[in-house]
């Protein structure tokens, strides 16, 4: 278990990360073969590697993937508690990307075929979901990502290393950055990989967000002749239908999936081969293009190289236009939750219009309480996107000169706001949309009674007549259609026509000739109110 999943889990906040991980601090062999304990030493070594960087040498444990450069950011970033696993879009995008360039390197000549299919297979092992608990650097890293490409280059070299009958560690034979970073650079890598997991969210996202509109659309279908009063801020308006109310939510959310999908072609775009800051210093002239095609066909997607890979090196563009518009789905799912928790209201002294699903005991005080839990998690989740698009926002500025040291908080906001988004969209469907029911009876009583039908009158009475029967018909509680008919404004028959379901939720369209209305006939309207 890694130094930071298992922080996560036993929530050792004052333990070092070097304990979490379950290794000792430099020296620590030492100090135990000075006491004389010579059993303790050995053994001590028997759980170790030794590995060796610019810094100096580290004690590694003997049966972890990664080495010493993972084992310096577990020490040094030990700040979420979130290890990188938590994301597997972004291990299997590590992978792929290191998959291409282990072909791509193969391709053109500078890396033999032995070591090029045994770092080849490795990547695909990780593809397929092994190893993933050795990707161990937290989310929240200095050095723009540098902990995370160490970590993956060093798992791939040492299951390459077994794949090829050798010990872990035995990197004069195979190594992390020689051979598996090999023409990269953390540079041109990891926001290659980055974008890779993001489309893959992006795509798992849509997914969602098409379902969650497709349950929306099915209970439009279901209440597509439930009358109800609209309300535009917070006072009554003109009928609708319940149905159109929530084909409306099914449309709005179906508009954000296309305008995700127009993100993807940006991520799409990779640096691979600008290695450092764009220049592609280390990396043969052939690799740029031999990478992009290896790369498109290891991920089944249509990748592109960017035109400038100085501008591209740098740039985070992307990044903020991708957070901006799942913000903006966030924004709009958060606005009908808020919708549906105000409909659901009650369920005695609230709207009351529809019952959403009950999920769970509400209240630890207030027997049979049931509270919109549903709902209430999905604003929580857009509270949180809107969040991380500050962040990304924020991160995305603070870059300088030639590179942005920030793209590891950058990744994380957004697959963070990716993941949830997915999760949150899943939820709302199918413990709450599939499940609610109108309160027809409620609905159709308010329909009757309430003044807002009036405006269907207007074309055939008149504004000004429409007026004086409304405010009639607030102080007298009298049903719109008496008073119309009592004014011999309009015909029984007439009336039932216009104030049809079809008519009042404008899916059927008619209007007719506006008729001068005297004052003798409002006048005859309120005698006939007050006579009743």
């Amino acid at each position: 278990m890694s130094g930071t999943a298992a922080h996560a889990r036993n929530g050792t906040r004052d333990a070092p990360a070097h304990a979490r991980a379950g290794i000792r601090p430099a020296g620590r062999a030492t100090l135990v073969g000075v006491t004389g304990n010579e059993a303790a030493q050995t053994h001590e070594r028997a759980q170790t590697r030794t590995e060796t960087d610019s810094l100096g040498s580290r004690e590694v444990p003997a049966d972890a993937y990664w080495g010493i450069n993972t084992l310096r950011a577990l020490e040094n970033f030990p700040i979420t508690s979130v290890p990188i696993a938590v994301y597997p879009d972004l291990i299997e995008a590590l992978a792929t990307v290191k998959q291409a360039a282990a072909r791509a390197n193969k391709a053109i000549g500078v890396l033999d075929a032995e070591r090029a299919d045994a770092i080849d297979r490795a990547a695909q092992e990780v593809r397929d979901g092994r190893l993933r608990d050795q990707f161990v650097v937290d989310v929240v890293q200095g050095g723009a990502g540098t902990s995370t490409n160490m970590n993956t280059n060093e798992v791939l070299a040492n299951r390459a290393l077994e794949l090829l009958g050798r010990e872990k560690g035995d990197y004069g034979y195979l190594h992390p950055i020689d051979h598996v970073n090999r023409s990269q650079s953390t540079n041109d890598t990891y926001p290659t990989s980055v974008k890779l997991a993001m489309i893959f969210g992006v795509q798992r996202l849509t997914e969602q967000l098409s379902l969650l509109s497709d349950a929306f659309a099915e209970r439009g279908r279901a209440f597509s002749d439930v009358l109800k009063i609209g309300r535009t801020q917070l006072q009554d308006a003109v009928p609708m239908t319940l149905g159109q109310e929530f084909t409306g939510f099914s449309h709005t959310i179906q508009e954000d999936v296309v305008l995700l999908r127009t993100v993807m072609p940006l991520l799409a775009e990779t640096n691979l081969g600008a290695t450092a800051i764009g220049t592609g210093i280390t990396a043969d002239p052939q690799y740029r293009d031999e990478v992009r095609r290896q790369l498109q066909v290891a991920s089944g997607l249509d990748i592109v190289t960017a035109p400038d890979l100085i501008e591209a090196t740098s740039d985070a563009g992307a990044f903020m236009t991708l957070s901006g518009t799942v913000k903006r789905s966030a924004a709009k799912l958060s606005k009908i939750c808020n919708d549906l928790r105000l409909l659901a209201s009650g369920p005695q002294a609230g709207l009351g219009e529809i019952t959403l699903p009950a999920r769970q005991a509400g209240s630890s005080i207030m027997p049979g309480k049931v509270n919109p839990v549903i709902p209430e998690v999905v604003n929580q989740i857009a509270f949180a996107v809107a969040g991380a698009d500050t962040t990304v926002t924020m991160a995305a500025e603070g870059g300088q000169l030639q590179l942005n040291a920030f793209e590891p908080i950058i990744a994380h906001s957004i697959m963070q706001s990716l993941q949830w988004m997915a999760n949150g969209c899943a939820t709302l469907r199918d413990h709450c949309v599939v499940g609610i029911e109108a309160n027809e009876a409620k609905l159709a009583a308010q329909v009757d009674t309430n003044v807002g039908v009036v405006t269907a009158l207007t074309p055939y009475i008149g504004y000004a007549a429409a007026a004086s029967i409304a405010h009639t018909a607030l102080t007298t509680s009298t049903p719109i259609a008496t008073l119309v008919i009592a004014a011999g404004l309009m015909e029984e028959d007439q009336v039932q026509r216009v104030l049809s379901p079809a008519r009042l939720s404008g899916i059927e369209l008619a209007t007719g000739a506006i008729p001068v209305v005297t004052e003798e006939m409002l006048d005859a309207a309120a005698r006939e109110t007050r006579r009743d």
